[in-house]
């Protein structure tokens, strides 16, 4: 409601209050000074009927200044004072009269269109045409007819006003809390009859309005309910993921990450708790419920897991102290085959036993660890020492190679066999060498040794009656089917079958073959 409206709306009750209060004597007492009252202000049609009700002797309507200031908070009443004496009544001076203001001016258009639909008396009395029928409306005493009929007029378009306001809302759409209660409001007014214009349309259009409303109403609902789904969606994928988390194998679940997005998922949840819109109590009661169920369960599992890690890092932690007080035990041995294999034990020992937490675990590591290098450390010494001593064996023994490698490729074997002989007996004779020389020298010698050996195996072979016979056999056999396929080959030559002649020439040459190569093994056996 505009400023105008509320003025007219209270200027209107302040006219029937005045009429009602106008056989007071304080009324009368606090009526305005003597001028004000003289000049009549438009009264409704209501406010006379009171008047005429209150008493025979009216007393004038209230001035348009009067209607404002009734719209105004009474202020509070001074306490009365003393009597002034005459000689002060004298020295005051005389208030002026009061001027009423005269009724803002209406345009030619304005009066034509209300003309249209009510009018003047002279008197001041104002009728609306409404239906074929004439309604009072209200009175504006001591003005020209136009003036009294303007100032109906202008109520009408100031609900005019708002109608086209509201208009303008519902076409863009605008928010439609408390729009059905301002079209009420307007109707309301309308149906009071205090004015002078197009009523029938007004209330048309105000019918259209609350139409438009109600489907601006459920659109914004609709839409509400949207957002309030997808809302609820959110809230609900969030509850579903809290759940999965919380719902992991605790011994496979990496805590940190699945600690790190719990935490997200919260800050998210009070986010959209401040900011999304409300989804009623039944559904974030349950969805809380439910989340708050998933963070219990899965804070329960992590302390289970984390205590249950404690125990086991506990464990293990001692099983490894136990491990490292033996490999420091060895440390000072000097059995160095024994406590190497006491090592290798511990080391599978180790290997099996799981592990502490990670500080601790490296920590233990390295004591394990700083057990055996004292160990391995102190062998090495003692084999670099050996290796010392044993320099100029090395020196022999490589000469020693060098002359059974001489012996290759073996040509008389006996003699050969009687050289390696010696070479052995010396080289048992020179003694060991250095750890790191072993094998190369080894290699060299067993390189003679094997070339000795074979050549022993393909004497044996050679000189073997069983491979002797076993040859000759092959020889007679193959001999006598050569002669065979000879036969068929020149049968099949005169018959002149060219299938046959191709199949015995190529069985013929096969069987050369194996027969050459077989006579070249005889001569080797021979």
């Amino acid at each position: 409601m505009t400023d105008s409206q509320k003025s007219d709306e209270t200027a209107v009750v302040a006219n029937e209050e005045e009429a009602v209060e106008a056989t007071s004597p304080d009324h009368v007492e606090t009526s305005v000074a003597p001028a004000a009252a003289q000049e009549p202000a438009p009264v409704d049609e209501a406010a006379a009927g009171a008047e005429t009700a209150a008493g025979d002797k009216p007393e004038p309507a209230a001035t348009p200044e009067a209607e404002a200031a009734a719209s105004e908070p009474a202020a509070p009443r001074p306490a009365p004072s003393a009597a002034p004496t005459p000689a002060a009544l004298a020295a005051r001076p005389k208030a002026p009269a009061a001027v009423v203001p005269a009724a803002p001016a209406v345009s030619a258009a304005s009066l034509a269109e209300a003309a249209k639909w009510g009018r003047a008396e002279g008197d001041g009395h104002v009728f609306l045409t409404l239906d074929g029928d004439e309604i009072a409306v209200g009175q504006y005493p001591g003005v020209s007819p136009d003036e009294a009929l303007g100032y109906f007029a202008r109520k009408f378009d100031d609900i005019i006003a708002q109608v086209v306001l509201l208009e303008h809302r519902v076409e863009s759409k605008a928010p439609a809390t408390d729009m059905q209660k301002t079209v009420t409001h307007l109707r309301e007014q309308l149906a009071e009859r205090t004015m002078v214009g197009d009523i029938r349309s007004a209330e048309a259009r105000l019918d259209a309005l609350s139409t438009q409303i109600v489907e601006l109403e459920k659109s914004e609902k609709a839409a509400h309910e949207a957002v309030r789904a997808g809302e609820l969606a959110a809230r609900e994928a969030i509850v579903s993921e809290a759940e999965s988390i919380a719902g992991q194998d605790p011994a496979q679940i990496q805590w940190k990450t699945s600690s790190a997005r719990m935490n997200e998922l919260f800050e998210t949840w009070k986010a959209a708790q401040k900011s999304g819109v409300r989804l009623g109590r039944s559904n974030e009661d349950a969805l809380w419920k439910r989340f708050r169920s998933a963070r219990t369960v899965f804070d329960r599992h992590r302390r289970a897991y984390f205590s249950q890690l404690d125990s086991n890092n506990s464990a293990a932690k001692s099983a490894k102290e136990a491990l490292i007080a033996e490999a420091e035990a060895l440390s000072s041995s000097t059995d160095w085959g024994f406590a190497a294999g006491e090592y290798r034990r511990l080391m599978d020992q180790w290997k099996a036993t799981p592990r502490a937490s990670r500080k601790d675990d490296d920590a233990l590591w390295g004591r394990f660890r700083a057990a055996q290098d004292v160990f391995f450390s102190n062998r090495q010494a003692a084999n670099d020492q050996i290796d010392q001593e044993y320099t100029a064996n090395l020196v022999v023994k490589e000469q020693l190679v060098a002359e059974a490698q001489a012996l290759l490729p073996i040509k008389d074997l006996n003699a050969a066999k009687k050289a390696l002989q010696s070479i052995r007996d010396r080289w048992e004779d020179a003694g060991k060498v250095p750890r790191g020389d072993m094998g190369r020298i080894e290699a060299g010698l067993r390189k003679v040794e094997d070339a000795v050996k074979e050549a022993e195996e393909e004497k044996w072979r050679r000189s073997n009656p069983e491979t002797k016979a076993r040859t000759n056999s092959a020889l007679s056999q193959l001999e006598a089917a050569i002669a065979g396929l000879k036969d068929d080959l020149e049968k099949a030559e005169k018959a002149g079958d060219q299938r046959r002649i191709k199949t015995a020439r190529e069985a013929l040459e096969a069987r050369q073959a194996w027969l050459d190569q077989i006579q070249r093994s005889a001569s080797d056996l021979a």
